[in-house]
């Protein structure tokens, strides 16, 4: 009897004898013959392999196939979650530091606004009663109202 160990030893190396020969093809015959023959050999080669992975080790199929599904699935996930995540997280970020910054900003400028308005308003108003006050003591000195022109002119010298 033949040991299994010899004869896929044999049956590879009459493989690799088949795939020389298709090289030789290429090289001497034709381009297309000798590629079609290289082809043909090398999809014999891998149906034989995976005859024999499946004769030695009957799990390696279902093996194969389960972590080849778990990678896949792992990487589609972890990549999903990682965008919804990351989607989620910019607008939930993005909202509440507008928000914030709109509220900060609004309550400090109003609070600023209202002080420079108040103390601007209330100099101008000083200045105005102050003008206000001259011309009335102006009037009340002099006594002839329509000889009071305006607060900012100098009287005339009646001296000339």
């Amino acid at each position: 009897m033949v040991n299994p160990a010899r004869a896929d030893a044999l049956v590879d190396l009459a493989y690799g004898g088949l795939i020389a020969v298709s090289i030789v093809l290429i090289a001497t015959v034709n381009t297309n013959v000798g590629v079609a023959f290289g082809v043909g050999v090398f999809a014999a080669y891998v149906v034989h392999v995976v005859w024999k992975m499946a004769r030695f080790d009957p799990d390696w199929m279902t093996r194969t196939v389960r972590e080849t599904v778990e990678e896949t699935m792992e990487e589609t996930v972890e990549d999903t979650v990682e965008e919804t995540v990351e989607a989620t997280m910019e607008e939930s970020v993005e909202e509440s530091v507008e928000q914030t910054v709109e509220d900060t900003v609004e309550e400090s400028v109003g609070e600023s606004m209202a002080e420079t308005v108040e103390r601007a308003v209330g100099e101008q108003l000083d200045e105005v009663q102050a003008q206000v006050e001259s011309l009335d003591e102006r009037v009340d000195r002099e006594g002839q109202p329509e000889e009071v022109g305006d607060a900012n002119e100098e009287p005339e010298d009646s001296r000339a």
